[in-house]
């Protein structure tokens, strides 16, 4: 069981009755850890924004169930629990269900139950019409083909990540998070072993593995690392900690996408973000 009596195995229709419906997926057939281990079957929303430029999107507002929306008419990718496959869409199932069941603001759950407990200074979940940072931060840069200018995306609105990716934190903080989550200063070790039971997650990168909302990866020398990365056009966040309290992240300012707009030079751009991580534990 979860916080707040949700067992991972039952329907998500259990809490969140009639949310969905559709080819896209059925909530009456996609369990709680489906949804969080990315093996529902729901179709990504974040595809179907339909924009070559993301900057049109930093001054708009999206809620959550206006972005549910986007893909109620898809097809699903593929059976609730045949195979894995990185979904936004979850996630914003997941922060619904979450505000459901303690009835209370996904931003000040985040606060109340994470950051203030662990005292992390540098996190925060961004306020509806928030686009800035509360403090000192790098500026961010986008572009989408090669005939764009490169823009800057430093300040946007990220209601269109919401749970999936509206977080705002520093590195350092990611690190305190990771470590504390793996001492188990969050959950119980029934709720962090279940989190930490994983399946392959191939369309990752090599040898990484995919829990509940928490990955895990080999480092060269056997070590898994755990942890959860973060794109956002302008922003890429790669790392994680090890079990014997080793912690890295490593941000960069451009998607390795925008980087290298090709295919090939996108996989090896994003490749070299991983290569940086492996080499600070080495």
């Amino acid at each position: 069981m979860l916080g707040g009596g949700v067992a991972l195995d039952e329907p998500v229709e259990a809490h969140l009755p009639g949310l969905l419906r559709g080819p896209g997926g059925d909530g009456r057939d996609i369990t709680v850890r489906q949804v969080l281990q990315h093996t529902s079957g729901l179709p990504n929303y974040t595809s179907e924004f339909g924009t070559s430029d993301w900057s049109l999107l930093r001054e708009r507002y999206y809620d959550p169930r206006e972005l549910l929306d986007l893909v109620r008419e898809l097809p699903a990718t593929g059976a609730p629990g045949e195979s894995w496959l990185y979904s936004n869409t979850g996630y914003l199932v997941a922060g619904l269900l979450v505000q459901r069941v303690a009835r209370r603001p996904l931003a000040e759950l985040v606060r109340t139950r994470i950051t203030e407990p662990l005292g992390l200074r540098e996190t925060f979940f961004p306020q509806p019409g928030e686009q800035g940072f509360r403090g000192p931060h790098p500026a961010a840069s986008h572009r989408d083909s090669a005939a764009q200018p490169w823009r800057d995306l430093t300040l946007l609105d990220p209601s269109w990540g919401w749970a999936a990716g509206a977080l705002v934190a520093s590195p350092s903080d990611l690190n305190a998070f990771t470590l504390a989550l793996l001492r188990g200063e969050l959950l119980s070790a029934q709720q962090l072993e279940q989190m930490r039971t994983t399946v392959p997650s191939p369309d990752l990168w090599e040898g990484a593995r995919y829990g509940l909302g928490l990955s895990s990866s080999p480092l060269p020398d056997g070590t898994l690392l755990w942890g959860h990365g973060g794109d956002i056009p302008g922003f890429e966040t790669r790392g994680g900690a090890t079990e014997d309290g080793r912690a890295v992240q490593v941000a960069v300012t451009s998607l390795p996408t925008a980087v290298a707009l090709d295919e090939q030079g996108g996989l090896a751009a994003a490749g070299a973000v991983l290569d940086a991580v492996r080499a600070a534990f080495a």
